[in-house]
């Protein structure tokens, strides 16, 4: 019979596997470990590259804006400074334009005189005509007649009749229609209108209501609106005189004694002086004694004489019409010899 070895399950054997099992398993977390490190500094590594990256590119899509930026200011710039050259060129051109204006004008007066002249050498060539008797034009007092009650005032505001280094009313215009006002330091009425017949300062009726009230504050408005008054007319005040008789006379108002004041320089129509005479003839006839309701008075300023190159004989004709029209409406012209 065969004796058998009695088996001991916790032996030394079985404890030195168990160790080594232990170990095995001790050593693979301990590198598992490493390797998870590793991955993370690899990882850590990548992140900080693509930061680094998106700030570059950060960096550079910020220095684009800055140079966006920039050239939409030089552009802006650039743009501003197209403007300001084409309002110059623009306000060039205009006063070009006004330039080439007053020569044409100037050219049309100078034909309207020839064809004038060519009339007056016919007519001297034939028998006169007795249907147009125009009087002998007496010499006219120095000074101009006082006693009217309501006061229109027609002024020319053409190119001529402004000084050209600032654009406005002559000066010596503007202190004349002062002195004229000063003559009558209190009346029932004013009015101003331009040689095309405009209402200056407004209108607010017919007859004694289209007046202004005659005030401190209507003269002031007077001189105000007068020196920056940039409505420029034709040279000729024979419209604003029509106006102001249409328009301001009362025959209701037995009281109204009413004066009109031209202020010119030119008289640049195709009418010819005698359509001027009659037509105010009709506007403001004479009763039975010779009196008219209407006075007019006209004072000429010197400008043709300065532009007489471009100007031809349009102040003759002014001189000339307005010398007859206030010999027959009961007033005074009056001519300066100065600016």
């Amino acid at each position: 019979m065969i004796r058998r070895r009695q088996v001991q399950v916790f032996s030394l054997s079985f404890l030195d596997c168990i160790c080594c099992g232990f170990g095995a398993i001790i050593l693979i977390f301990v590198l598992s470990i490493d390797s998870r490190e590793k991955e993370k500094m690899e990882s850590l590594i990548a992140v900080q590259r693509a930061l680094a990256e998106k700030a570059a590119a950060l960096t550079r899509i910020e220095a684009a804006k800055i140079e966006v930026e920039r050239n939409n200011t030089r552009v802006t710039r650039l743009v501003t400074d197209a403007r300001l050259r084409n309002d110059s060129l623009q306000a060039l051109i205009d006063e070009l334009e006004k330039g080439l204006q007053r020569e044409k004008r100037g050219q049309e007066a100078l034909l309207v005189d020839i064809d004038e002249l060519k009339k007056e050498i016919a007519a001297r060539q034939k028998k006169p005509d007795h249907n147009i008797v125009l009087p002998d034009v007496k010499p006219t007092p120095l000074g101009l007649p006082i006693g009217s009650n309501y006061i229109a005032i027609i002024i020319d505001t053409s190119g001529s009749m402004r000084d050209p280094n600032h654009g406005g009313l002559w000066p010596i215009v503007i202190r004349t229609i002062d002195t004229v006002l000063d003559s009558y330091p209190s009346i029932d009425g004013i009015q101003l209108i331009d040689g095309d017949g405009r209402f200056i300062l407004g209108r607010r009726g017919a007859g004694t209501q289209g007046w202004l009230p005659d005030t401190p504050d209507t003269r002031a408005s007077i001189k105000r609106v007068l020196r920056r008054y940039d409505q420029d007319t034709v040279s000729n005040p024979v419209p604003g005189i029509y106006n102001a008789m249409r328009f301001l006379y009362d025959k209701e108002n037995p009281n109204m004694r009413m004066g009109i004041f031209v202020f010119g320089d030119e008289f640049n129509s195709s009418d010819s002086a005698d359509v001027v005479i009659r037509r105010l003839e009709e506007l403001n006839p004479a009763d039975e004694n010779g009196a008219r309701k209407v006075i007019v008075n006209a004072i000429g300023f010197p400008t043709t004489i300065r532009y007489q190159f471009s100007m031809g004989n349009t102040g003759l004709r002014f001189a000339n019409l307005m010398r007859t029209v206030t010999y027959l409406h009961g007033g005074a012209f009056i001519a300066l010899q100065d600016l």
